[in-house]
């Protein structure tokens, strides 16, 4: 799986490939779109594309000092461009305007740790952007520009309601080459890709390439229901499976960043297994340590502990339990239900702040 934000080097897991082709039948009974064959994009893409936007970066990469370097000529260079801030990378990738007066979703990868921000609309005007916001569990960004007029917004649709087959159109900023579209269908929902516990990926075989991440995936009535964030792919360009944040986990997120510039996840301070891969016959969440000064740690949570219930809901695996709790306000009770010696027990939690690179 490669997350292609830029057009720099991408991050690359596990690799696969696949390919879905309509086949036309008999016509006789068919509605007139269907007899045609494939669907025509034109008026679509006319509509939308002027709410779709280029997004470039530029961020500062800090470097270790490669062995070789030390105690040569070179290692007093090198350090002193680490202490100006390091060597200045660009990038680039996609995104869309959701509110007319220049509010903008994309991928929180695009942005990463950038000092300067550009966005360039389809029109071709640039302007300089302001982070509002990004949650690290779903990838997602939020952009501020400041137009001199009101612009093309798009808004989000009901990812739920999209099946598999049906079309879609990706739009974006593949290899720096702005207002470009592909199209494909649904190939399959509820993808885990392993990027982390919120994953309920829309796969697509609709083209996506280094720089549409962060861009939207329409549906056939100009809605957004994903937005577009990594491939699979064995040479980092499309081999036709594409990954998009279904819509409907979208939505919750773009509020809160809106409301205050960040999302408040729930936080035990726990890391854990799945009991299953520990020779456990129980399914559940087990609790491998504890931090100190932890929710969990003060409720009493321990190692061993096998977590098999939340507030009366059965706990399968480890992503779920860390998904759940991931999802409470920062304050909350929950009952966990667990496993200590072979006996149940109860144990009452209230909710920490989930901090920076946190498990659970």
């Amino acid at each position: 799986m490669t997350f292609a934000p830029n057009l720099r080097d991408s991050p690359v897991l596990p690799r696969r490939l696949a390919l879905l082709v309509p086949v036309a039948l008999a016509a006789c009974a068919r509605p007139a779109a269907a007899q045609r064959g494939l669907p025509d994009f034109a008026d679509l893409a006319e509509r939308v594309l002027p709410a779709v936007v280029s997004i470039q970066v530029t961020s500062r990469e800090q470097s270790t000092l490669p062995p070789e370097l030390r105690g040569t000529p070179y290692e007093r260079y090198f350090r002193q461009q680490q202490r100006r801030g390091g060597q200045l990378v660009q990038g680039a990738g996609s995104g869309f305007i959701i509110e007319p007066a220049g509010i903008i979703v994309t991928n929180g990868h695009v942005v990463g740790n950038a000092t300067r921000v550009t966005v360039t609309t389809h029109d071709g005007t640039e302007y300089a952007a302001r982070v509002i916001g990004s949650d690290d569990l779903t990838d997602l960004a939020l952009l501020r520009i400041t137009p001199r007029g009101q612009l093309a917004a798009v808004s989000l649709g009901v990812s739920d309601n999209m099946r598999v087959g049906q079309w879609v159109m990706a739009a974006g900023n593949p290899f720096g080459l702005g207002g470009s579209v592909t199209s494909g269908i649904i190939s399959a929902r509820g993808r885990d890709i392993g990027a982390g516990p919120f994953d309920d990926f829309i796969q697509t075989d609709a083209p996506i390439n280094p720089g549409n991440s962060g861009g939207p995936l329409f549906n056939m009535a100009g809605e957004v229901i994903g937005i577009n964030t990594a491939i699979y792919s064995p040479s980092g360009a499309s081999a036709g499976i594409g990954f998009a944040v279904p819509s409907d986990l979208a939505r919750p997120v773009v509020e809160a960043l809106l409301r205050g510039g960040r999302v408040d996840r729930g936080w035990l301070g726990v890391s854990v297994s799945d009991a299953d891969e520990q020779g456990r016959r129980q399914r559940g969440a087990l609790v491998m340590g504890v931090e100190r000064g932890s929710p969990a740690a003060r409720a009493g949570l321990r190692q061993g502990d096998l977590v098999v219930a939340m507030n009366g809901e059965r706990v399968e695996t480890s992503r779920a339990l860390v998904r759940n709790v991931a999802g409470l306000p920062p304050g909350e009770t929950v009952r966990l239900t667990l496993i200590r010696g072979g006996r149940n027990q109860e144990i009452a939690v209230q909710i920490g702040r989930r901090p920076n690179d946190s498990q659970g």
